[in-house]
């Protein structure tokens, strides 16, 4: 059963579009497999209301960032907010403040 719908912003859209296709056959397969089962292998709370999906793929280490839209009691729902390709084990901290910022955005444009 699937605990959650995912939504992509424009520039989580634009990140998955400039992937090869095998790599955005895996992040998107690792999404769905994400919505079935926790596994912080794939999914991972990153630090205040950010949360990564995580794609290991070749020599590849695939993030996308993300969070929760919980305000709709209906569906629950997470939402992409943009990509990047790792090349260290640290999450860079201006690509987290950068998820924080679109979140702010689309909250605020939501109400």
């Amino acid at each position: 059963m699937k605990k959650f719908d995912v939504e992509f912003l424009e520039p989580a859209k634009n990140f998955m579009d400039k992937l090869d296709d095998k790599s955005r056959k895996k992040v998107l397969f690792n999404i769905w497999k994400s919505r079935e089962i926790n596994n912080p292998e794939l999914f991972k709370k990153l630090k205040g209301n950010i949360w990564e999906f995580r794609t290991k793929f070749l020599t590849k280490q695939i993030r996308l960032f993300a969070f929760w839209d919980k305000r709709d009691d209906k569906s629950t729902l997470v939402i992409a907010t943009h990509g990047l390709i790792k090349k260290t084990q640290k999450t860079p901290k201006k690509e987290i403040e950068k998820a924080e910022r679109l979140r702010d955005d689309y909250l605020t444009t939501k109400k």
